[in-house]
């Protein structure tokens, strides 16, 4: 600080010592070199709560992709080689609770905005040339005072980087989980209605919308997010394809809309 300031008496705060102890890091292994039976095993024992799994490469990440849907598990897809819109509906589904599992890239280690995760699952870990990488993909659970748990997914032939080694972490085995009932359906879906701010649409005149047109009650209805040329509106899942077809077509402001559950 310079002397023109003329400080007195300062108090330094220093955080760069301080170590997050809400973060747990939990290392599951399997003896199979092929872990998508093991990631299954793992999220039916986490349940329906709201977390990412992160793979390496998009081809990596499509090939679990098609697996967890084959094996009846919700999730929304984000990397860098999807649309800008279709990257933007994952993450609205993401925020609205509409879908509570995302598996994604690097590309959603830093600058999202989502909520509060209850974990973060590696299916592939960062190289080891790239261990900052760990720390932004931590980062995304375990915020302000909440806690988080980090699952490392390995294989018994799989060698893991430098980085993880030095942790120390007790090795759990996946076949100790125990195989439990797939995760509970999903209580939300998401609407997608072709109105937003450039119509000089409201969240308002959305949700006025969708509660007297469509007959839902205020606990049915969600998240409302506007964007440009189009909205989003969260709402129970068992009125959602009643209240699609009641207000599709209809007129919202100065247009009518057509209204889908995506």
């Amino acid at each position: 600080m310079p002397d023109l300031v003329a400080l007195r008496e300062p108090i330094e705060i220093n955080y760069l010592e301080r170590r997050s102890i809400r973060l747990d890091i939990v290392k599951l292994v399997t003896p199979e070199r092929d872990k998508l039976n093991a990631l299954v095993t793992t999220l039916r024992h986490i349940g329906p709560q709201p977390g990412i799994v992160f793979c390496n490469f998009k081809d990596g990440l499509q090939r679990v992709s098609d697996h967890l849907a084959a094996t009846g598990i919700a999730h929304e897809c984000f990397h860098g080689s999807m649309e800008q819109a279709d990257r933007e509906r994952a993450l609205v589904k993401f925020r609205n609770g509409s879908s509570r599992l995302l598996l994604a890239t690097d590309l959603a280690a830093r600058g999202l905005d989502v909520p509060a995760l209850h974990f973060i699952l590696y299916y592939h870990l960062p190289p080891r040339e790239n261990e900052k990488e760990f720390t932004h993909r931590n980062g995304r659970t375990a915020r302000v005072e909440a806690r988080g748990v980090a699952y490392l997914l390995t294989s018994s032939q799989e060698t893991v980087p430098e980085y993880v080694e030095e942790l120390d972490l007790a090795a759990i085995q996946v076949a100790d989980l125990g195989a439990s009932a797939k995760p509970a359906p999903r209580e939300w879906r998401t609407l997608f209605i072709t109105g937003g701010r450039r119509d000089q649409i409201s969240k308002g005149d959305i949700a006025g919308l969708v509660m007297k047109q469509g007959g839902v009650d205020r606990e049915q209805l969600g998240v409302i997010e506007l964007q440009q040329n189009f909205s989003y509106a969260g709402v129970h899942a068992d009125v959602a394809g009643r209240v699609a077809a009641a207000v599709n077509d209809l007129r919202l402001k100065t247009r009518k809309v057509r209204v889908s559950v995506v």
